[in-house]
């Protein structure tokens, strides 16, 4: 497990043109199979369906918010080790703090280089390994 290759990644924003951005980054550039959500509701059904290896969550989103939405992911026993990274436009170091302390791996600021985004996950992936 700990050599596993990064190949399965769901996203959740709420904003379309990042998620259409970031799946096209994702699937053309990393070759990664990608799964979208456009709401943390969304998520909340599909990650079990999906089975990702790893979660791209907004942080501002109506309805659930990014945190909320780890949180409730959380409460399944299935679902606790799919490690989440958060993609916001909220980066100041007391913001971040408090994301990862909620249990995300790293936190992606928006706006993000689409062209270094697969790189930028692989990266932080193999280094949680």
């Amino acid at each position: 497990m700990s050599n596993q290759k990064l190949e399965k990644i769901l996203i959740v924003d709420d904003d379309s043109d990042i998620l259409e951005i970031v799946k096209l980054a994702l699937s053309s550039v990393g070759n990664f199979s990608i799964e979208v959500c456009s709401s943390g509701k969304e998520a909340l059904e599909k990650v079990g369906i999906a089975k990702p290896q790893l979660i791209l969550l907004d942080v501002m989103m109506p309805d659930m918010d990014g945190p909320t939405t780890l949180r409730k992911i959380r409460e399944n026993p299935e679902l606790t080790d799919i490690p989440v990274i958060f993609l916001t436009a909220k980066v100041q170091k007391h913001e971040v703090e408090q994301l990862k302390k909620l249990g995300a791996l790293d936190v992606i600021s928006k706006p993000f280089d689409p062209m270094t985004l697969s790189e930028t996950l692989s990266s932080i992936w193999s280094e949680s390994k």
